[in-house]
């Protein structure tokens, strides 16, 4: 089947039409398109309504009773609706982080108690869809790192590798991404090189593919 036509396949995969060996070849690309991987996690309140609907639904009712057949139009219209909606409020965030990136990448925040600064750098890979943001401050011991990702194309293993500007490399934290779920998660952990002996930081899968790379100026 042709892409295009796996594209329409979001709402029929996520709502449970599809048949098993069509479902099976749309999983097989939603692993290689985070757009619609986004699209079938929009979906999850309107299948967990359906589920509590099925759950409510008294056991008298007709085993063959049924939706009307302009069900899905609406619902497929609801989503469209709530993505237009997100959508508005992406190109609002973009334009902010537009005028961010002007400015640099890094963004340095003064402690409350006037102690050292904290680095925050936040990226986003146009190829995998990967939003990620770190939070480092210094330590005695090096530096402590809070990671923020949004990854909707699970589930997978990944984890978070700052490259030091000798080219060395430490393993900062590690966690599984839930299937097809685009919230933020959040890590922390720690490294002993210091924000200032830091090149960069990269968010990879157990494999080694480079999800996303955040680079301090």
């Amino acid at each position: 089947m042709r892409s295009l036509e796996r594209h329409r396949d979001v709402g029929a995969y996520a709502l449970g039409v599809l048949d098993e060996a069509e479902a099976f070849r749309f999983e097989d690309h939603l692993m290689e398109c985070p757009r619609c991987a986004a699209e079938v996690t929009e979906f999850g309140p309107t299948t967990r309504q359906l589920m509590l609907y099925r759950r409510a639904t008294p056991r008298t009712v007709h085993p063959f009773a049924g939706p009307g057949p302009r069900l899905l139009d609406r619902l497929l219209g609801e989503v469209a609706g709530r993505r237009r909606a997100a959508k508005r409020r992406l190109l609002f965030a973009l334009a902010a982080s537009v005028v961010v990136a002007l400015a640099g990448p890094a963004v340095a925040l003064r402690a409350a108690d006037g102690g050292e600064e904290t680095v925050r750098v936040t990226a986003t890979d146009e190829r995998s869809g990967v939003w990620a943001q770190v939070t480092i401050e210094d330590e005695v011991y090096g530096s402590q790192v809070e990671l923020r990702v949004k990854d909707a194309a699970g589930p997978r293993a990944c984890h978070l590798v700052v490259v030091g500007r000798d080219g060395s490399e430490q393993t900062v934290t590690s966690w599984n991404v839930p299937h097809h779920d685009a919230r933020p998660n959040t890590m922390k952990g720690g490294s002993a090189l210091h924000p200032d002996e830091i090149a960069r930081y990269e968010v990879r899968t157990k494999e080694g593919e480079r999800l996303v790379t955040l680079e301090p100026r």
